[in-house]
């Protein structure tokens, strides 16, 4: 996480005696993804965390891989994607290597009746269509359009929608989700020339702390298993903690555009860095200013990586035909470019209005039985001239 972040009551020294007002002690638990040699958070519960009451059997959720290998440019109409009422059952796996899955869900109501923990991975919501709140054991973040979700693996939530009609876009990252290396100092602060800032960052402000005993229901995925368990408090009884390690909201409207005289390439787009993938946000911004400078990005070969762009809204003036939450994978091996015409097309003019969400992963991606199904087949023969 960027910065330090406290909400609660917490004593004045870590792994010392808090306790309530009847004498009883608080119950202390380290939260962290990568032992005890990253960044970490400390909360303070009612009761201790591990009470179960019960473990049920679990249900296999692997995504259905249809094309383990592939080399062929391709187009999928994420809108196509059929919305569930249930949010695990609506998230739709698309696209999976080693290092991530990439799923679209259109969830219609909210978590009521359970909670969920990924224990696999971090994950980064972008919230397409819809608002609400994301309720976690840290405190509440409120969402809304336009919005990243980033929730530390083994964080327990539940996403409580404003609205029926919800379009997300989920990348499940099997490394930590930060912030870019180059754009943070040696304390880890955001350094001038980053596209956004700590104060642009959602914190969990409001801490809902829940003193009930009973059964509550969490489903956890482990291995692409989901484990339904039963506890005996509710996962939500923190009074406080403090740390660098919770969930965090970033609006791509704050993304910062960086521009220059000519064409810039995809890192300056660049938001959040993993070990396996990157993620970048194309938001309205000027064109370049050179007197003959073209706009339109110039032809590039993917030899590095799979690049795979959401378009969310506005105009593409590379692409034609671009619908909203259409998905468009150039898998790494062959040259991509702009459409025939667009470059001639984008002499001139001064600014877009264009805003997607741009994935590079460093593996090569699996398609799933899912995304076949919303593909658009002949997108690989829309370069004809």
């Amino acid at each position: 996480m960027p910065f330090y972040h406290k909400l609660g009551k917490i004593p004045s020294k870590r792994h010392t005696q808090f306790r309530k007002p009847d004498g009883t002690l608080f119950q202390e638990q380290l939260f962290s993804t990568e032992g005890f040699s990253s960044v970490y958070s400390i909360l303070y519960h009612h009761y201790p965390p591990t009470v179960i009451a019960k473990a049920g059997d679990p249900v296999d959720v692997s995504p259905r891989v249809a094309l383990p290998k592939q080399m062929k440019p391709r187009c999928f109409k994420g809108f196509l994607a059929s919305p569930a009422e249930d949010y695990l059952k609506s998230r739709t796996p698309l696209m999976v290597n080693s290092d991530c899955i990439i799923s679209v869900a259109a969830p219609q109501k909210s978590m009521t009746d359970y909670f969920f923990k990924n224990a696999d991975a971090d994950e980064i919501i972008f919230i397409h269509e819809g608002n609400g709140t994301l309720k976690t054991m840290y405190g509440n973040i409120d969402f809304e359009y336009g919005d990243y979700l980033i929730i530390p693996r083994g964080t327990i939530y539940q996403m409580h929608f404003n609205q029926s009609g919800n379009r997300l876009l989920i990348t499940e990252s099997f490394s930590p989700v930060e912030t870019p290396n180059r754009y943070r100092n040696e304390h880890g602060q955001l350094l001038e020339h980053s596209p956004y800032c700590e104060r642009d960052i959602k914190s969990p402000q409001v801490l809902e702390t829940h003193d009930e005993r009973g059964e509550f229901l969490i489903y956890i995925k482990k291995q692409s298993m989901m484990y339904p368990y039963l506890y005996s408090f509710h996962p939500f009884d923190v009074v406080g903690w403090d740390g660098y390690n919770y969930p965090y909201g970033f609006s791509i409207h704050n993304f910062e555009p960086i521009t220059g005289r000519v064409h810039q390439p995809p890192p300056v787009h660049q938001t959040f860095q993993t070990r396996g993938f990157v993620v970048c946000s194309f938001v309205p911004r000027m064109y370049d200013y050179h007197p003959l400078s073209i706009p339109a990005p110039y032809h590039h070969s993917n030899v590095d990586s799979d690049e795979l762009l959401y378009y969310v809204d506005g105009d593409f003036m590379s692409r034609k035909n671009v619908e909203r939450g259409m998905m468009t994978l150039h898998p790494a091996g062959i040259p991509h470019g702009p459409h025939p015409g667009t470059i001639e097309r984008s002499i001139g003019a001064k600014e877009t209005h264009e805003l997607a969400v741009m994935i590079d992963t460093f593996r090569p991606l699996m398609l799933t039985e899912d995304a076949l199904s919303i593909e658009d087949g002949a997108y690989h023969l829309s370069w004809k001239i």
